[in-house]
């Protein structure tokens, strides 16, 4: 028989919430995390768009022990290690602090060997923030000279999941994922695979992202990709709804703890649901823009099905992709009809981000989790500011106000630039089976 993989710890940090308290109650209230932003030293008149969901007041320092080179952390770094910290905790995983060489100390899990736990982690970008900066160091002085030797390690994609394990002294697998919106899923997928192996006991996955910055944002300007609803920042992230005119970025982490669920049920873990299958399909269409038809984002969703076992008819959930944006809305609503055939009609279906925004590689973290608090406490989140449905969005996207509805099977979608798509298959837990 197949392992079976389960969720033991959520650890979200989000433009609505940190901690899956704060988050939850955030997501059942409906509330916006978008805002007008600006960035230091730019005139915001060239930007379109300048709204966002920033993740206020977050200091690193508030989860781990400060060391000597916090520093030199980017944002998504720094995200990625505290929504790591919570997720252990969340989990039920003790930690002990262990001093190192110069002050420069971990939290080991107690119990668990170092190399049976492994981190695989979505980044959509990389240290954005870090890169921008020291760029700009670069062009002011000519030269390298005052680029710090720190900067290029630390600007990596890679260096997310390097500082989390250095934080928490974990030997095991070590890598990113990186396809942008998808990135998240994809991480995942490849972390429920290390489990199946039986190649670690415990992963540490989802995703981390911090696009807001000059660069990004502007970029996503120059593609029109963002609303321009500046007057009313809470409800510009509007999904499937007639008015949408792009998305609205975010930035945070989404990390959950995996593990097999016998190893789970020997420790007495808490254990959310079940990640029961998966499916990952590429467009090959467009650079940016998704297949209008949804014939492949269709396609991962049947992957997931059969991974899973699972009929149309068995899906109760679809916590939808549901960027906001023109093009994305109706090609997710036909692939899903595509996918589940009549069953389409009788499913419920929100988006996180018309709360959150689009958290880009963090994206899938954060919507799993809710996927999975959604799973346990047999509630659902509505899509808010969700007034008027598009053309080509007829389903039923739970609209403006939470629902109670239980959820046995529920499917979460993203998919990314390039027609990356990534569906995960989760299952309500029973304690029988």
């Amino acid at each position: 028989m197949r392992k079976r993989v389960v969720i033991t710890g959520l650890g979200p940090v989000t433009p609505i919430g940190i901690g899956k308290e704060v988050f939850w109650e955030s997501l059942i209230a409906g509330r916006s995390g978008a805002k007008k932003i600006q960035f230091e030293g730019c005139d915001m008149d060239q930007y379109t768009s300048q709204i966002a969901c920033p993740v206020d007041s977050f200091s690193l320092t508030d989860f781990l022990r400060k060391k000597k080179d916090f520093r030199y952390l980017g944002r998504t770094s720094a995200f990625a290690m505290a929504a790591t910290k919570l997720a252990f905790e969340d989990a039920g995983l003790d930690l002990d602090y262990i001093e190192g060489k110069k002050g420069q100390g971990a939290y080991m899990v107690k119990h668990i060997h170092p190399g049976k736990i492994g981190v695989i982690l979505g980044v959509g970008a990389q240290n954005m923030d870090l890169c921008e900066k020291w760029h700009r160091q670069l062009l002011k002085h000519n030269g390298p000279k005052r680029v710090s030797p720190f900067a290029l390690p630390h600007v990596q994609i890679c260096s997310v999941p390097v500082n989390v394990t250095m934080a928490f002294g974990i030997k095991g697998i070590a890598c990113s994922v990186s396809t942008a919106c998808a990135s998240a899923n994809h991480a995942m997928i490849a972390a429920y695979k290390q489990i199946l192996l039986g190649e670690e006991e415990i992963m540490i996955t989802g995703g981390a992202d911090a696009c807001i910055t000059p660069f990004v944002f502007g970029g996503f300007v120059s593609m029109n990709a963002m609303s321009r609803q500046n007057d009313a920042p809470e409800k510009a992230s509007r999904p499937f709804d007639r008015d949408r005119d792009g998305f609205v970025m975010g930035e945070g982490a989404g990390i959950v703890v995996l593990e097999e669920l016998d190893h789970a049920r020997n420790r007495g873990a808490h254990i959310y649901c079940e990640l029961s299958g998966y499916g990952a399909t590429s467009d090959a269409y467009h650079i940016a823009a998704p297949d209008p038809d949804g014939e492949l984002q269709a396609q991962a969703m049947i992957n997931a099905l059969k991974s899973a076992h699972t009929s149309p008819e068995e899906i109760d959930y679809i916590n939808a992709h549901g960027t906001s944006t023109p093009l994305n809305d109706p090609a997710e609503t036909l692939a899903i009809k595509k996918a589940l055939g009549p069953r389409a009609h009788h499913v419920a279906i929100s988006s996180t981000k018309s709360m959150t925004g689009h958290l880009i590689g963090a994206a899938g973290g954060i919507e799993i989790i809710a996927t999975a608090l959604m799973t346990e406490k047999g509630r659902i989140h509505p899509t808010i500011n969700l007034e008027n449905p598009g053309d080509g969005c007829d389903l039923f996207y739970v609209p403006q106000k939470p629902i109670d509805m239980e959820i046995g099977k529920a499917i979460s979608n993203n998919f990314g630039f390039g027609g990356q798509n990534a569906s995960i298959l989760t299952s309500r837990y029973d304690q029988k089976n």
